[in-house]
């Protein structure tokens, strides 16, 4: 899983795979080294499937990108203007190509954690990369706060056997916070910033 983190390659096996998400298909190029190669997985299906579409507009951010699904579905699906950044530049290299395959209007960039984020958000969507501790984790789930605005709105996806409960209740702290859905051990959680 380290991998998904550094820049250390395993050898490059580029797939296509043809994901439909709320009845409109995309085409995403992955590769060997980003998280979930073989297809779309269950838990950014599930958070992209119960986003509040007519309700996202402004500044995006899509954290920790991947090879793109999120950024991509909602450039393609709102008016929001979208940001999407990842450390793993594989991933990076795989969203400019899938931004163009599907025709998405997005700014892709590489940031650790937010080192290289400069703006504020009125969204920030993501599945967080869980297994990279609690401790990052929570920087990251913690640390957006300094880059929304006033009522901007965290989006994550976290499963009930990673800990979604208890990020759900820690969050609370800092957010307004909202389990939109569940679905097969999944939480959609909505965190508004005070």
């Amino acid at each position: 899983m380290s991998h998904y983190f550094t820049n250390d390659y395993v050898k490059s096996e580029e797939k296509v795979v043809k994901v439909k998400i709320n009845d409109e298909d995309f085409t995403f190029v992955t590769d060997n080294g980003v998280f979930s190669k073989s297809g779309l997985d269950f838990g950014t299906r599930t958070l992209l499937e119960n986003l509040k579409l007519e309700e996202i507009k402004g500044e995006v951010l899509d954290f920790g990108c991947g090879y793109g699904p999120i950024g991509i579905y909602v450039a393609k699906n709102t008016e929001a203007f979208v940001d999407m950044i990842d450390i793993n530049k594989r991933s990076l290299e795989l969203a400019r190509k899938n931004a163009l395959l599907n025709d998405a209007s997005v700014n892709i960039f590489e940031s650790n954690i937010y080192e290289n984020v400069s703006k504020k958000y009125d969204f920030i969507i993501t599945n967080p990369p869980i297994r990279v501790g609690k401790e990052t984790l929570y920087q990251i789930l913690f640390g957006a706060r300094r880059y929304l605005n006033k009522a901007g709105e965290l989006w994550l996806v976290v499963n009930k056997n990673q800990g979604a409960k208890t990020v759900a209740r820690d969050l609370e702290k800092d957010y307004d916070v909202t389990i939109i859905k569940k679905n097969k051990g999944f939480y959609i959680i909505r965190a508004k910033n005070r």
